[in-house]
């Protein structure tokens, strides 16, 4: 068993290796054929995140870590019972399903202007409109998870005379945790795209600011330090919650 545990992890360890070969390969080349400022080749880039990475993107990083830390479990606190509770009850599901469809095509990066101007410009505001997008994620997936539920789960645990609390606890919500972690990895693409474009805005906190702050600067070796900075806070969220559907949904991935 630890000898296959270890070969797995050997495994994953040679292919990240020859990605991340592959990835700065590309780069270097790259900025060979365009010889210019703008694109430091990766090791300039590499040596400017170790020298500034504790004096200056620590402090944004974390900034941002909370902003999307903190909107991802908002918005799986109430996106989950929600698309839970509407792919069990059909009349429900119809009677808000117009409303789902209206809203969901809408680009929620669009309040932004109203949010800074009702929320003020700091955590609320870029955290409200990162939660909200990241929320219709979450919701439509588990929605359409639990309509798609085998019915005869469900009555296979009402022959044991269970409770509605007992069906969504020991049915609904075990069989949608492997779609709301996927909508959860989604998201987490989404969360840090909008996260850069929040904090471009009236902020001086934040890896994002610290990017754009970087360019306007021409200072581009801090910009592409910035953006390592920035993947890897991304990488290390994903392998979390990967980490996650591992240890919580075993059943997925024997």
């Amino acid at each position: 068993m630890f000898s296959m545990i270890l070969k797995k992890l050997t495994s994953q360890s040679l292919k990240t290796i020859l990605t991340l070969v592959f990835l700065f390969g590309s780069w270097q080349l790259l900025a060979l054929i365009l010889q210019t400022p703008a694109l430091p080749p990766p090791g300039e880039a590499l040596k400017s995140l170790g020298a500034i990475f504790v004096s200056e993107i620590v402090g944004h990083l974390g900034v941002s870590l909370y902003r999307v830390v903190v909107s991802l479990i908002i918005a799986t606190l109430l996106a989950v019972p929600l698309g839970l509770y509407l792919g069990k009850n059909k009349a429900a599901d119809q009677i808000s399903a117009p409303l789902i469809y209206l809203t969901y095509p809408v680009p929620k990066v669009v309040f932004l202007p109203i949010f800074l101007i009702l929320l003020g410009i700091g955590n609320v505001s870029k955290i409200v409109l990162i939660t909200l997008v990241v929320f219709y994620q979450i919701l439509v997936t588990t929605r359409d998870a639990a309509r798609n539920l085998a019915k005869e789960y469900v009555l296979s645990v009402k022959s044991l005379k269970a409770s509605e609390w007992e069906i969504y606890r020991h049915v609904y919500f075990p069989a949608c945790l492997p779609a709301i972690l996927t909508s959860l990895r989604l998201g987490l693409g989404t969360a840090l795209a909008v996260l850069f474009l929040v904090e471009t805005y009236a902020t001086r906190e934040g890896i994002g600011f610290f990017i754009m702050d970087s360019w306007s600067s021409l200072a581009y070796d801090k910009m592409f330090a910035g953006i390592i900075a920035m993947g890897l806070m991304g990488f290390v969220l994903y392998l979390l919650l990967d980490g996650c559907e591992k240890i919580f949904c075993r059943w997925v991935n024997p």
